[in-house]
């Protein structure tokens, strides 16, 4: 396993990464969730994302039992605050009630003392960003978490709370949790990774395959087991069309070609940007968690020439403005 620093910090991610997002404590039983990990865990992934709105908190429910007989100090476990997650209306959002009472309950659930790295996990306009910096700050001093970051926020937000920790002497975001894939690019190729390389965040990307699209496995039709799109029949029409699968089909011609899997050529895709410190995957079965892990050797492999023959397939290489 290679690590990745995470932007102009200390701290070490595995290049690889597990999420928990629809897998633990739904779609897959905890003995599985505890597997999966535990493998991760040996063959050197050393970050386990979270949200305490993922499987309404039985997710970390999960991962808290996965750790329980693990090194904490090897592991970077990480949680989210935004979406409803109590009851009345300040039972959502970044209001410091919320933030402070979400991250108590993210704890307690994972059964841990701190979390490395916790996300405002969208941003909120009906708070004051003063208050959510504030907020996060006395979390990193109280020694809850250790990182704070966004996820899903526009570079001029991520910038307008880097001033305010500035101007105020506070923890300022460093890490943010972007949706990033060779369908979704261009927020991150043109906003995030240039303001990365001047604020110093880094970036932990999810849904690398497009919810599965880019797998392959959907190159012949919908499967019959069960995945995540199949469990939602709008949400898989809104994903699977044939002008994506058709342009997957191409894309695992080159796959196949440099001796990868489709899955290997999209992840390692992702990492070929040096601002991406890690790629959080998902995974319900063993083997879909040994095929991710080979994804970082890939990289080599996507030569100028390669990666040109892939922007011509995918034909949305992100421009800037003139």
């Amino acid at each position: 396993m290679n690590y990745r620093t995470m932007g102009r910090t200390g701290l070490k991610l595995s290049e690889i990464s597990l999420g928990s997002w629809v897998t633990f404590g739904d779609q897959i039983d905890e003995k599985q969730a505890i597997e999966i990990l535990h493998a991760a865990y040996e063959q050197g992934v050393n970050f386990f994302d979270n949200a305490d709105i993922y499987a309404k908190g039985r997710a970390e429910e999960v991962m808290g039992k996965a750790i329980r007989d693990l090194p904490r100090e090897a592991l970077v476990i990480s949680s989210k605050v935004f979406w409803p997650t109590m009851p009345g209306p300040n039972g959502r959002g970044l209001s410091r009630k919320h933030i402070m009472e979400s991250c108590h309950t993210s704890l307690r659930r994972l059964g841990t003392d701190y979390l490395d790295l916790y996300f405002c996990h969208r941003y909120d306009p009906e708070t004051p960003l003063e208050e959510v910096v504030r907020a996060m700050d006395d979390l990193v001093h109280q020694g809850k978490v250790l990182y704070w970051g966004t996820s899903e926020w526009r570079a001029w937000q991520i910038t307008d709370a880097h001033k305010i920790a500035a101007r105020h002497g506070l923890y300022p975001p460093y890490v943010e949790q972007p949706q990033y894939n060779m369908f979704v690019r261009s927020k991150v190729e043109l906003e995030l990774a240039p303001a990365s390389e001047q604020l110093g965040f880094g970036m932990v990307t999810w849904s690398p395959l497009k919810f599965g699209l880019l797998s392959g496995k959907y190159n012949q039709g919908m499967p019959k087991e069960t995945t995540r799109l199949t469990r939602d029949p709008k949400w898989a029409e809104a994903v699977v069309v044939e002008e994506r699968l058709e342009k997957v089909r191409r894309l695992s011609e080159i796959a196949a070609e440099l001796g990868v899997t489709m899955a290997q050529l999209a992840i390692g895709w992702a990492l070929r940007l040096p601002q991406v410190t890690s790629v959080i995957t998902g995974a319900s079965k063993l083997t879909h968690l040994e095929d991710n892990l080979q994804a970082p050797e890939v990289v080599a492999r996507l030569t100028p020439e390669v990666i040109e023959r892939i922007d011509s397939i995918l034909s949305n290489k992100p421009q800037e403005e003139d």
